[in-house]
């Protein structure tokens, strides 16, 4: 295989353009104005999904995202034996109640991190003998803190390439509860996959976190949706401890706001372009996902962020300002649109604290960098992060690193820059396979 070359494996027949090699982003004539709905959120989608196959009973989830992600969590749910229906953005998930009818097999989770943090966990309540392998990126992100804490519950893991990592066998016996410590440093989704399966094992489960939590709303997100399925942890005051007592998920129907981290790319259009995008069913008060915090870096910079109880309309500005630093650390998916912001601001941006980005779907903080730097950006490269100076990026053909997050913030350039071209336009079905096309909805030239 040639590593330097897309794993189109990972793509899902909810894919769009696969088959492009690369796309060309024309800026608008004017400013962008524009209404759209975003699909759900996929953090949210996935946590549903798996809670809902583990339930008792029917449970239907409305406004889900439909993305290679989810594809691969429903394609593997369904292998495992729970029957998942599709019908437009509701799924119908029939529950296993904790008992999956299937006991052995393959199961593949694609490039989604979610799906791969998420499964372990959930199959190790169970008995039986499963594999599970990914795409070439993902068997090189990190799973060893999950996997040693789901074997000292009991689980038993063969390892393929390299311990620690996909691809990987699972023997489950079931879990046995107890304590278990695991960082909170390089994935959250740690912690995630081990509370959704904890209501399974024998005995209740408490969870000890090592350090500061990277994206810790999404721990609460995951704690949160839990209880909408009818179990409720308990915490310790600093959030460093949390209990899992022994119980069943109940199902239940629900619907999945829009996904935030994709709203951001919409909502920085409209600040390029001194122009304005809104978009509905977006309650940026009542929220949950972490990049919401967007919308202040948005006002920050000289943009007028309305928020009202159903939308968000973001209205840009004619001189976007910058001179300032930003934490990264609870939401750090928004390191390479600001990034892809900060050239055409009138101060350098320092964004810090982003060192685990560099085990994502690609190392992040090197790929913008290389990539600035082809579009002649002064671009300063740190273990934690960068820092973007004020530049006329100049034409150029950039790398997507199969990366769904850096073609989707590297096309914003093409909003201010004519001649920007993004190698293999596809992979941001991982997540939105229908970007490019809601851009130009907005006004954007969009050429495959």
């Amino acid at each position: 295989m040639d590593l330097n070359q897309p794993d189109r494996e990972a793509r899902s027949p909810w894919s769009t353009n696969g088959d492009k090699q690369e796309v060309r982003i024309h800026p608008p004539r004017g400013a962008v104005k524009g209404t759209i709905r975003v699909t759900g959120s996929k953090s949210m989608t996935n946590r549903a999904l798996i809670l809902a196959a583990l339930a008792e009973g029917r449970s239907i989830i409305n406004g889900m995202l439909k993305s290679d992600d989810s594809y691969w969590c429903i394609d593997a749910l369904t292998k495992l034996g729970v029957p998942v229906t599709v019908e437009g953005e509701t799924a119908y998930v029939d529950g296993c109640g904790g008992v999956w009818p299937n006991r052995s097999g393959e199961l593949y989770v694609g490039a989604a991190g979610t799906v791969a943090r998420f499964l372990p966990g959930a199959l190790a309540i169970g008995t039986g003998d499963w594999t599970l392998r990914g795409s070439r990126r993902m068997n090189e992100r990190p799973l060893a803190p999950l996997l040693d804490a789901l074997e000292g519950l009991g689980a038993r893991f063969d390892y393929g390439l390299s311990v620690g990592s996909l691809p990987l066998t699972l023997h489950a016996g079931g879990l046995q509860g107890g304590e278990v410590t695991l960082p909170g440093s390089t994935s959250s989704q740690f912690i995630s996959g081990l509370l959704l399966a904890a209501p399974y094992a024998k005995a209740p489960v408490t969870v000890y976190i090592d350090g500061e939590v990277v994206q810790r709303d999404y721990v609460q997100m995951t704690i949160e949706m839990m209880a909408s399925f009818g179990v409720t942890v308990e915490g310790s005051a600093d959030g460093q401890a949390i209990v899992v007592p022994q119980g069943r998920y109940e199902a239940r129907s629900c619907s999945l706001e829009p996904d935030v981290s994709t709203c951001c790319y919409f909502w920085a259009a409209a600040a390029l372009t001194s122009g304005s995008v809104r978009i509905e069913g977006m309650n940026a008060r009542g929220t949950s996902q972490p990049d919401i915090e967007f919308l202040e870096v948005l006002e920050r910079m000289g943009c007028a962020v309305v928020r009202g109880e159903d939308d968000v309309e973001v209205r840009g500005t004619e001189n976007l300002k910058g001179g300032f630093t930003i934490s990264m650390k609870k939401w750090s998916d928004q390191t390479l649109t600001i990034a892809a912001l900060a050239p055409f601001a009138d101060g350098p941006i320092t964004l810090k604290d982003a060192e685990h980005i560099r085990h994502h779907e690609c190392d992040r903080i090197s790929a913008i960098c290389k990539e600035l730097g082809k579009l002649g950006v002064p671009v300063e490269e740190h273990p934690d992060g960068l820092i973007v100076y004020p530049a006329e990026p100049s034409p150029a053909l950039l790398d997507s690193h199969d990366d769904h997050r850096m073609a989707m913030a590297l096309s914003l350039i093409g909003l201010r820059v004519e001649g920007i071209r993004i190698t293999d336009p596809g992979c941001v079905s991982k997540t939105c396979p229908e970007y490019f096309e809601q851009l130009s909805a907005l006004g954007m030239g969009i050429e495959f």
